[in-house]
């Protein structure tokens, strides 16, 4: 156990600082080897890296045909003409309405997450500066629309943190809609209430919008393809994912074969969007990978027994204890797919097990499972928010209080809610 907890402070620590966890999950799986009595050459060479490659061969084309949609609808100007027409329909005096409504769009579309921060940044600049709203709200308005409900509640959403689960609990993207819907509506109405409450209180004390010292990213609509077009590859992944019945895989690459049908002027360009989407996918699944490999490690050490007796011996709800496991490890390796895949290479099958014995349908884990791996994971060290902070030229100090309270705070509560409901039977 204490090797167990030391390994995870290490993971922690060391990626709180900054450091790649393709590295610093083997030094911290190590650790767990080292204590557990474990040969360490054996823990690395077979256990880790088994648990690696077996995620990698799993989840890399669905990381990959993801990162290709995404950059496709970026390069081809489709996730622009989205934010764009949606933003206008919305108006300027609902300038937080709208860059949410076009981020939570793209990303319930199957587009990343990484994708929606450079496609709605500029227009947000846009509208925030028309109602003369602080940009320091942009970065949390981002965030909920990309972070959060449509990351892991709304059913159906093609985003990996929905679709981790499916293979441990074997369920669909679909899994307990009525806790996803009631969760995705306490995380969008609430933070989207907290942004607006946010807004008129800055607005009193006089912080209204200024120019950013970088003015290149600028909200130049150009030559984008028309809406309703730039739709149906969005429409075609959840369509043929949810509707039809069909693999992630074939969902996805029905999407990019759909762009590239509709744009195809722009075909000398594609080689270029496809490669990026391609080389951009290897550092994610290898990311995820590696905290899956640290999984691994932990579940075959002796101390993983006597974590699981004090996880599973939480009292109520055993979805409880499920949502404590993923949200800590989430938090823990600045990931929620990373948290999420820890913790169910370690205790999903004890959870599988649960479900077919208590009556709780295995639906229910799948959905507290994705909705616990977006809480903790937005700690200061998560990479996406790294990310978007850097291109919307905000630091911590400005704006993280905000994505911490709309993607934190909010999805902890609304995980809490959707195990109350599952606790007297609604799924």
């Amino acid at each position: 156990m204490f090797g167990i907890i030391l390994g995870l402070i290490v993971l922690m620590a060391l990626a709180y600082l900054g450091w790649s966890i393709i590295w610093v999950a083997p030094i911290a799986a190590g650790v767990v080897a080292l204590t557990g009595g474990l040969d360490l050459l054996d823990a690395y060479k077979d256990t880790y890296m088994g648990g690696f490659v077996s995620f990698a061969k799993a989840w890399f084309p669905v990381f990959m045909l993801g990162a290709i949609f995404g950059k496709l609808m970026e390069d081809t100007g489709m996730a622009k003409s989205v934010a764009v027409s949606l933003t206008k329909v919305i108006g300027t005096k609902r300038a937080i309405l709208g860059v949410l409504v076009s981020s939570a769009v793209l990303t319930y579309g199957g587009v990343s997450l990484f994708v929606v921060v450079f496609a709605v940044y500029p227009l947000a600049l846009t509208l925030f500066k028309e109602a003369n709203i602080s940009r320091r709200l942009i970065p949390g308005t981002v965030a909920l629309g990309a972070f959060t409900f449509t990351m892991t509640a709304i059913p159906g959403t093609p985003q990996i943190q929905n679709l981790i689960p499916m293979d441990y609990f074997q369920t669909d993207a679909t899994a307990a809609p009525i806790m996803g819907i009631i969760a995705a509506l306490i995380m969008g109405v609430g933070g989207y209430l907290y942004l607006r409450w946010r807004e008129k209180k800055l607005t009193a004390n006089g912080e209204t919008y200024t120019d950013p010292e970088d003015e290149k990213m600028t909200s130049d609509e150009g030559d984008t393809p028309n809406f309703i077009l730039s739709l149906l590859p969005l429409l075609a992944v959840l369509v043929t994912l949810n509707l039809l019945g069909w693999d992630i895989v074939l969902a996805l690459i029905s999407g990019i074969v759909l762009i590239m049908v509709l744009n195809l002027s722009k075909l000398k360009s594609f080689v270029k969007a496809i490669n990026g989407g391609a080389i951009g996918s290897v550092t994610a699944i290898i990311n995820t990978s590696a905290a899956v490999g640290f999984g691994t490690v932990v579940k075959v050490v002796p101390g993983f027994e006597k974590l699981t007796e004090i996880l599973m011996g939480i009292k109520g709800n055993p979805l409880i204890s499920e949502a404590v496991a993923v949200n800590v490890l989430a938090g823990a390796t600045g990931s929620a797919s990373g948290g999420m895949g820890i913790a169910l290479e370690a205790l999903g099958s004890k959870y599988y097990d649960i479900a077919m014995n208590t009556g709780i349908p295995p639906e229910a884990f799948h959905r507290v499972a994705s909705l616990a791996s977006g809480g903790l994971d937005t700690l200061p060290h998560n990479g996406a928010v790294l990310t978007l902070l850097t291109i919307t030229g905000m630091s911590h100090k400005d704006s993280y209080k905000d994505i911490f309270i709309v993607g934190c705070v909010i999805p902890i509560i609304s995980v809490a809610v959707a195990i109350l409901f599952a606790s007297i039977g609604i799924y």
